[in-house]
């Protein structure tokens, strides 16, 4: 007898998916169908990329959001709703990041900005540590601030550090060597030998330093989340910011360099200081530049001779103006309002 015949295998078409959501094949209407699997080739492409393009990301976003409210409309599915709601959200975060790293507003023919540190992440961190020498420096006056966060910078994730004589002459302070001296004097500041030998170091032969307070406690953590390969970015971008060239020119006083930092770290992606552009508080600026009002407005008048400033005005109250397109490369823009993230 003749072997019976192999019933044919069947081979079933590949389901249609967006997000881990299978598109029913009876889905209607047929061009609601037609863009969810669009979106879901064009989401898939995009997790392909080498680099991220958050204006695409941002329009794929919302163009899911629109999708997906048709989709619960049409099947009466709450969950699609739901999953529209975060698609908006996710599409204004990625607009706003966008906005953010480039210093483009929509709708306008902003400048690009390329920053010098790139992501919010970042940004915050930089923040994180100004708080933080603010609060903990051991001793008074602009010029041991300084100081302080440049060593804090240079020992934030073990507590330790190299430093060469050069690092300390380029911050020009009026008396390095005492500084260091009353650092040492204090216990914050822990050197090998002597602040003579510090000073006279080069790179071949830079000097260990340590910062007992930053060193991580017994359970691995210190005062900064950050970790290794974060901290010279950050040490990388307050350098260029007080070794900015026309502050160099101008000879700023460390208590202008100061103010730069904080300037840089309280602007919107455009530049325009504080919070929505409003202005930085006078109180937030004396706990981080140790000056009075006088002493501020002469500070920012050295901003503004080093182009670093524009439009600048203070009152009673604020400090209000715009940093100028040449040093928006520096600056680490604020979040975005919390409730621009809220749901519709």
């Amino acid at each position: 007898m003749p072997a019976p015949r192999s019933a044919p295998a069947r081979h079933r078409l590949p389901q249609a998916k967006i997000a881990q959501r299978v598109i029913p094949d009876d889905l209607r209407p047929a061009a609601l169908r037609d863009e969810l699997i669009e979106l879901g080739d064009l989401f898939r492409a995009y997790q392909q990329r080498d680099q991220p393009d958050l204006a695409l990301l941002a329009d794929l976003q919302e163009r899911k959001a629109r999708a997906f409210t048709a989709w619960a409309d049409a099947t009466c599915e709450g969950v699609l709703r739901w999953e529209a709601r975060r698609a908006e959200q996710a599409a204004v975060a990625a607009r706003l990041q966008h906005q953010q790293r480039t210093g483009g507003i929509t709708g306008c023919d902003g400048p690009t900005v390329a920053r010098l540190l790139t992501v919010p992440t970042q940004w915050d961190h930089a923040r994180s540590v100004l708080a933080y020498v603010a609060d903990h420096a051991p001793l008074p006056g602009p010029e041991a601030r300084l100081l302080v966060l440049m060593l804090t910078l240079r020992t934030a994730h073990t507590g330790t550090g190299n430093l060469v004589g050069q690092d300390l002459t380029a911050l020009g302070l009026t008396d390095p060597e005492d500084l260091v001296e009353k650092l040492t004097g204090c216990g914050w500041l822990v050197l090998p030998g002597t602040v003579g030998d510090l000073l006279a170091s080069r790179p071949e032969n830079a000097t260990p330093i340590t910062v007992p307070s930053l060193v991580p406690g017994a359970d691995g953590t210190g005062p900064f989340t950050f970790g290794k390969k974060m901290r010279p970015k950050l040490s990388g971008w307050a350098q260029r910011v007080i070794s900015d060239k026309k502050l160099r020119k101008a000879k700023a006083t460390a208590g202008t360099r100061l103010l730069a930092l904080r300037l840089a770290t309280q602007t919107e992606a455009s530049g325009s200081l504080g919070p929505g552009g409003h202005g930085i508080a006078l109180n937030a600026l004396a706990a981080w530049v140790p000056a009075d009002g006088g002493e501020l407005k002469d500070l920012v008048d050295q901003l503004t001779a080093a182009d670093w400033l524009t439009d600048a005005a203070l009152t009673d109250t604020h400090l209000t103006g715009q940093l100028t397109e040449r040093v928006l490369p520096l600056t680490c823009p604020l979040p975005p309002p919390a409730q621009a993230l809220g749901t519709r």
